[in-house]
């Protein structure tokens, strides 16, 4: 890092702004903080202060040329890149942002089949067509992990019209794949390289987390502060890095998803998240992690639960692992992750990251205090003294994971006709919709995709496990193509 990261220039603006006692005549029409609200008297006036909008001085996010660009100049030299952009939409945003200023309609993109619903959206926008590669299945948890070197390569090899590769640095559950190794294979073959590192933002800045995207050579990655560096939710950034950018593309692309109206609140907690991590991150991280082991070994003196820990990936063959990600597998107490979430919730007051079949998983970061992680093992004790006695049957592993089959790209298949059917009427029907469980946030079918049978039972597993289902219909229904109409539609907007 080269340049003074003490300094905040946008939200060391903004607080000046703030307390200018300055007339306003401009929106947001709480006129900073004068009126009367629930959230005033909780939150204070400053609060409303501080949600100031583009006034003189403030810049302006859509085209920055003051102390939102000098914001961003330091971002990206503590993040290791040539350039950042700030992002109020998540890094749901950025991921539309950068798949669609790389891939035009009908151009090919390489990406894991367990991307979040973002990069689908992304492919619905573009008109790309994804190739996708089946990610390492992991039985035992009942998770998706890494890309496997090899089947880039094969992925790479066989389309070698496609755009971009596309790698989740690393996943939910903090597993990476050898990133650099399949940029220098993308790079070769004249191939962007674009991440997800939404789980990401803190890997710049300690040597004892995995490899960070830019680290890695990547081309673009779109990193979530908010949640493992501490920004304010919703606040995201897109870095960069090299040659092979059209940053013209991506600005126009970012500004026609933006809002012309951003929180300055959310710009400004980005600002100080960076000034943060950047002084703080190397001698703050390593005590996170040092926390995290000494959390896993006191969790496997537990009877029934296991905490994971970064040997067992490695020789499941994940190329490395973010130590900052504490997976707990319940389910040889004979509870599913979904029963323990609710349990820890409804009777100690923890709120766990999410729930699957087998497992729950905490994130730790910067903010993790050691008493909250003494509060967890506490209550992991108790769960297994209530249920361990019982001797009930564990959550065995389920034998078979598979994805569906693409039938036309998710593009087509938005825009095409549709209907709606009962779902136990879907079987071999053409998905016109998304269903994913959130979190994660991973579709279990996408629009294209062909209906099997096992996405109607791991949709019915996931509606008697009470999860949070994301989808278009209601009420035990599913939307499809209506093949009827299909054929018709298709002469009208074959070139689309």
């Amino acid at each position: 890092m080269e340049k003074d990261h003490k300094e905040t220039p946008f939200f060391t603006k903004l607080f000046e702004y703030a307390t200018s006692n300055t007339i306003s005549h401009d929106v947001p029409g709480h006129k900073l903080g004068h009126i009367q609200s629930d959230l005033l008297d909780v939150a204070g006036e400053m609060l409303y202060k501080l949600d100031a909008n583009a006034p003189r001085g403030l810049d302006n996010l859509n085209r920055p040329t003051g102390v939102i660009m000098e914001a961003a100049e330091l971002m990206a030299d503590a993040f290791g890149g040539d350039k950042a952009y700030f992002l109020t939409g998540g890094t749901t945003m950025g991921i539309l942002a950068m798949i669609m200023s790389v891939c035009r309609a009908k151009e090919k993109i390489i990406l894991p089949r367990n991307v979040h619903k973002s990069a689908i959206n992304a492919l619905i926008l573009s008109g790309a067509v994804p190739v996708f590669v089946k990610p390492s299945i992991d039985t035992e948890l009942g998770i998706a992990n890494h890309m496997a070197y090899e089947d880039v390569e094969r992925a790479v090899l066989d389309n070698p019209e496609a755009k971009a590769v596309f790698v989740i640095n690393p996943t939910y559950f903090g597993v990476t794949s050898d990133l650099k190794a399949i940029v220098e294979l993308a790079h070769e073959r004249d191939m962007m390289v674009i991440c997800d590192e939404a789980h990401g933002s803190h890997l710049p800045f300690s040597s004892e987390l995995p490899q960070s995207s830019m680290e890695a050579g990547a081309d673009m990655s779109s990193c979530s502060l908010h949640k493992t560096v501490g920004s304010l939710t919703q606040s995201s950034i897109i870095i960069s890095q090299g040659s092979r950018v059209d940053h013209v593309r991506l600005r126009s692309t970012i500004n026609m998803i933006q809002s012309t109206s951003p929180s300055s609140l959310l710009l400004a907690s980005l600002d100080v998240a960076r000034k943060t991590m950047a002084l703080e991150g190397e001698t703050t991280i390593p005590k996170i992690i040092d926390m995290a082991r000494k959390t896993r070994d006191r969790i496997n003196e537990i009877p029934g639960i296991k905490a994971i820990d970064d040997k067992y990936f490695i020789q499941n063959g994940a190329y490395d692992y973010d130590e900052t990600k504490l997976i707990v597998k319940v389910s040889d107490l004979g509870l599913t992750g979904f029963d323990a979430y609710k349990e820890l919730f409804d009777e100690h007051h923890i709120q766990m990251e999410l729930a699957e079949t087998h497992l729950i998983l905490a994130v730790l970061s910067i903010g993790t205090r050691q008493e909250d992680l003494d509060a967890l093992v506490n209550a992991l004790w108790e769960l297994s003294n209530k249920y361990f006695p019982m001797k009930l049957r564990p959550i065995l592993p389920k034998v078979k994971y598979s994805y569906p089959e693409a039938y036309t790209r998710p593009r087509e298949a938005y825009h095409a006709p549709k209907k709606y059917v009962p779902l136990y009427q879907a079987l071999d029907e053409i998905a016109a919709e998304s269903i994913m469980i959130y979190p994660p946030g991973i579709p279990i079918v996408i629009p294209g995709e062909i209906i099997s049978q096992d996405i109607l039972d791991d949709f019915e597993f996931y509606q008697k496990s009470g999860s949070v289902i994301l989808s278009d219909t209601e009420g035990g229904y599913i939307k499809i193509i209506d093949k009827e109409y299909w054929d018709k539609w298709s002469e009208i907007y074959e070139d689309e």
